[in-house]
């Protein structure tokens, strides 16, 4: 009788461990899905950050050199006078 009821208490045991492993791998899918998500996002972000300061270093550059090409431009009429 007492054999009996320990193999049972063992049986149930188990089952809820196994139960509770389904569980665990479950919630690891989901966060491991979660995580690349805002990894995603993160990119994102950073990718968008980025172009933007391109779009701005790109700008000055080229208002730089259309400021000197001016400077030259006018260097080159005073000199044809």
């Amino acid at each position: 009788m007492i054999l009996k009821n320990l193999g049972l208490i063992i049986l149930l045991a188990s089952l809820s461990m196994v139960n509770g492993l389904a569980q665990t791998a479950k919630d690891d899918v989901k966060g491991a899905g979660q995580d690349i998500k805002d990894a995603a996002k993160s990119t994102g972000s950073a990718a968008k950050k980025t172009g933007k300061a391109t779009k701005k270093t790109v700008k000055k550059g080229v208002n730089k050199a259309a400021e000197k090409t001016e400077e030259g431009a006018n260097k080159v009429e005073q000199k044809t006078r």
